[in-house]
């Protein structure tokens, strides 16, 4: 078990969960300012999406990221910034045309979810490590993509963050790693519970932290009522956390959350089990991240 623990908030992702939770946040100042309040509650890493400030639904918007981005810099609170990469994904068949995407689907290239992080250059990025079934939905992410995605950014000197939703993810993860397409230890986010994919329990937890390099650093995050339980389990291996609004709107059952009260609340768990909380400086160096503007810290 680790003394020190790095916890990322997922402020708002991308799923349809404005109308369930008002806490959700939208505009960018509402992201901005979720990620300083989980900031002070004590969060290393703040991971951000952005939204459509008129509809509430997921955006790409280069000028969003950047807004968003900028806000927190210009924060006296610190904390590092991990932009999703992973937008654009989606891909629901049609009805009428299987072979077309219908309703829902969402699809950019490699180029197009790697933008903000080529304009903005985060400390980190996420890059999802292949494809697989998202509810009824399909994540795409072929392996050729991800080859280009990972070479971007690489030559952005960002870190990436190996976002593995299954254990073939970890597989490919290695692979890019291998290829020699990731530099320096690879940091890997085991993302368990969503439909299909990887279970959230110890057992799934604990193989697939097997299969990873001797060198790597790694987090898991459990969606919904499994993500409390998933930040106990984590520390327990020796891993980092995640909580956060993406991944779950709920302090306990029937009462909605913010994002602070979420890190607050896992606060307290990795403190009950004998660790602490990485400061963002801590991790920068345990990282070797870049800060806030593109240069080595």
């Amino acid at each position: 078990m680790s003394n020190k623990v790095m916890m990322s908030c997922a402020l708002t992702g991308a799923g349809e969960t404005t109308a369930k939770n008002p806490d959700v946040p939208v505009t960018p100042k509402e992201i901005a300012d979720s990620a300083i309040k989980a900031a002070k509650a004590g969060a290393t890493i703040a991971h951000i999406h952005v939204r459509d400030p008129e509809t509430g639904k997921l955006s790409h918007d280069v000028n969003l990221f950047r807004e968003t981005v900028e806000r927190i810099r210009e924060a006296d609170t610190d904390i590092i910034i991990n932009l999703t990469s992973g937008g654009g994904g989606d891909w629901v068949p049609s009805d009428a045309d299987p072979t077309r995407g219908g309703e829902g689907t969402d699809i950019q290239t490699p180029e197009e979810r790697h933008e903000p992080v080529k304009e903005l250059l985060p400390e980190m990025c996420t890059i999802d490590c292949g494809s697989t079934n998202f509810g009824n939905m399909l994540y795409l992410g072929p392996t050729d993509w991800l080859r280009r995605h990972a070479k971007m950014v690489q030559d952005s000197g960002v870190k990436p963050e190996l976002e593995c939703f299954d254990t073939g993810h970890v597989r490919f993860a290695n692979q890019l790693y291998q290829e020699g397409l990731l530099d320096g230890d690879p940091l890997f986010q085991f993302c368990l519970g969503i439909p299909w994919g990887a279970a959230a329990d110890a057992e799934t937890l604990s193989y697939m932290k097997s299969r990873v390099p001797e060198n790597s650093r790694w987090a898991s995050f459990g969606i919904g009522k499994m993500q409390m339980p998933m930040v106990a389990e984590s520390v327990m291996q020796g891993g980092n956390v995640r909580v956060g609004l993406e991944d779950n709107l709920y302090l306990k059952k029937g009462q909605l959350a913010t994002n602070e009260q979420l890190v607050d609340k896992a606060a307290g768990i990795i403190q009950s089990l004998g660790s602490d909380i990485m400061t963002p400086a801590e991790a920068r160096q345990e990282l070797n991240l870049l800060n806030p503007y593109g240069k080595e810290a």
